[in-house]
This record gives structure tokens, C-alpha cells and sequence, in this order.
């Protein structure tokens, strides 16, 4: 279904995202609330990607295109952000390469796959969910930008985990392209 609770989260993700932008345009607000807003819209907006799966099989309101749209939301949630996050020098140009180019080589990856007829080759791997979760903990660090409870230091350990996230976004790209080889091999004969 196009509008269904699940999908209308999903769809929350995506327009979050100028609204995460967009806190970092305000007038009159101070850069510590500026920080503090746009991490409260991302993890609110995140959890949405946790809520959605859960409602979706909860309702029984699963469907192709929510299935289509998930990843996608995901992706452009993380990216976007990563690119915020660059532009405020927070994150290194390197580091959102990596993890923007590995997202469009692994997505046309699997759309070629679903093409021939072998998604199993390259279905969501544990390391792969793993680098995500080091995701979405990286990015509200780094646009929080401060000091957390008054002993983490947000920015420091943000850098840390963008760049764990970065090796696991390699290491998770180098996994599904040796797990799709042999599917490549026996097509391109």
C-alpha cells in the first residue's frame, strides 16, 4: 500500500530531511540550538526506520513499494546528512565518498541482481546492519557537536565511529560484491 502507516513513516524519513537542512538556516537561534534540534529531528526521524518494520509486520501492512521505499529513505537520510555534516566541517570529504559511493555501487548492485534473478546473492548481511547502527549513532554525535552529560565528548566520538562506519561501509561493499561474483561470472559468459 502507498499510504499505510508503516509507509507513511517511511515517508517521514524523506521529508525530514529538509527540515534537518534547514535548522542550520535559522535566524535567531544560537549554533548549540541549532546542534540540538537538528540531532533530536534525526534520531526521532530514525527511529522511524525501526517503527516502520515493526508496524509493517505488526498491521500486517507489508508491501513491495514499502519494501522499495525503506532502504531508499534510509539512504538519502544518511546521505544528506553526511553532506550537512561536511559542509559544517564536522565530517571529512573522504569518509562521505566512501559511504555515498558504496550506498549507489551496493543499491545499482542489487538492482542489476533483482534483474537476472539472484537477490539472494546480495540480501542485508549482518555487517551491514552493523555498519548502519554505527551509522546512526555517528551522525546525531557529529551534528550534536558538543560535550553529552557533561563527559562525552560528541564530536570526538562521532569522528571515531564515522570513520569505524567508513572501514564497515568497505568491508560490507567487499562482501556482497564477492557474494554476487559468481552470479556475475556465469552472466557475463
Amino acid at each position: 500500500m502507498f499510504f499505510n502507516l508503516p509507509t507513511l513513516l517511511t515517508w517521514a524519513r524523506i521529508v525530514a530531511i529538509p527540515l534537518i537542512i534547514g535548522v542550520f538556516y535559522l535566524e535567531g537561534s544560537s549554533p548549540a540550538q541549532k546542534n540540538l534540534i537538528a540531532t533530536v529531528l534525526f534520531v526521532v526521524f530514525a527511529a522511524t526506520d525501526w517503527a516502520d518494520g515493526y508496524l509493517a509486520r505488526k498491521l500486517n501492512q507489508t508491501s513491495a513499494f514499502g519494501a522499495f521505499l525503506d532502504p531508499v529513505a534510509d539512504k538519502i537520510l544518511v546521505c544528506a546528512s553526511l553532506l550537512v555534516l561536511v559542509h559544517l566541517d564536522r565530517a571529512d570529504v573522504f569518509v562521505a565518498l566512501i559511504i555515498i559511493g558504496r550506498e549507489i555501487a551496493i543499491s545499482s548492485l542489487r538492482e542489476w541482481m533483482a534483474i537476472i534473478g539472484a537477490t539472494k546473492s546480495v540480501a542485508v548481511h549482518m555487517i551491514g546492519k552493523i555498519k548502519t547502527s554505527v551509522q546512526m549513532v555517528a551522525i546525531p554525535f557529529l551534528l550534536f557537536d558538543g560535550t553529552l552529560l557533561g563527559v562525552i565528548d560528541t564530536h570526538l566520538w562521532g569522528t571515531w565511529l564515522i570513520w569505524a562506519s567508513a572501514v564497515l561501509t568497505v568491508w560490507s561493499m567487499v562482501y556482497y560484491l564477492r557474494k554476487a561474483l559468481p552470479e556475475i561470472r556465469a552472466r557475463s559468459h
